[in-house]
């Protein structure tokens, strides 16, 4: 939690504040949280890609594809099947990825309106803000979801869609079986 508050919260407001002087579209409140959340934007994608670079954090990605890929294919009610659920895409609408580049997003305009208080009520409004604009962004996930079929709602999430391809890889036969097996004690558990 920490580690978070201090690279997504503090760090981006720090340097914000240094560049307020070097750029006009700092001076007013909206160009702040705009460049605010597009150093934030840059650290997560920076973030990302670094540990996307480790051969474990690989491996996990892998297992993300696959539980993506199964739950495509649990949600076109096709057969759990490793052989039939890698027809589908890693790439899924309601993915944490898209939820926290949305996050993101709708921080810069929940922040717009806060303004540019002293540096310890930039950092408290952002911690603060936090419930407010998690809620908000699961909103916007979970319509996307409902809307997916509709090509200018997968048009406005593909960022979103395109970030996965840096948090999913292409999973294995043995990591689909896993995923089919994690959804199937799920669904046991739903639906008994």
């Amino acid at each position: 939690l920490g580690f978070f508050i201090f690279l997504y919260k503090f760090v981006p407001l720090v340097l914000t504040e240094q560049v307020q002087g070097h750029l006009a579209l700092v001076d007013n409140q909206a160009g702040f949280a705009l460049v605010d959340g597009v150093i934030r934007l840059l650290l997560f994608v920076g973030f990302l890609t670094v540990i996307s670079w480790m051969k474990d954090i690989r491996r996990v990605f892998e297992y993300h594809g696959a539980e993506h890929k199964v739950i495509a294919c649990y949600e076109a009610h096709d057969e759990l099947r490793p052989d039939r659920a890698t027809l589908y895409s890693r790439l899924h609408m309601r993915c944490g990825t898209s939820f926290l580049l949305i996050v993101m997003i709708i921080a810069i305009f929940v922040f717009s309106i806060v303004g540019t208080p002293a540096l310890p009520w930039l950092i408290a409004s952002r911690i603060l803000g936090v419930p407010l604009i998690a809620g908000l962004s699961y909103e916007v996930i979970k319509w996307a979801g409902r809307n997916r079929k509709k090509s200018w709602v997968r048009a406005l999430m593909s960022p979103g869609l395109q970030l996965q391809k840096l948090t999913t890889r292409e999973p294995s036969t043995e990591q689909l079986e896993v995923s089919i097996a994690a959804m199937n004690a799920v669904l046991e558990v739903e639906n008994p």
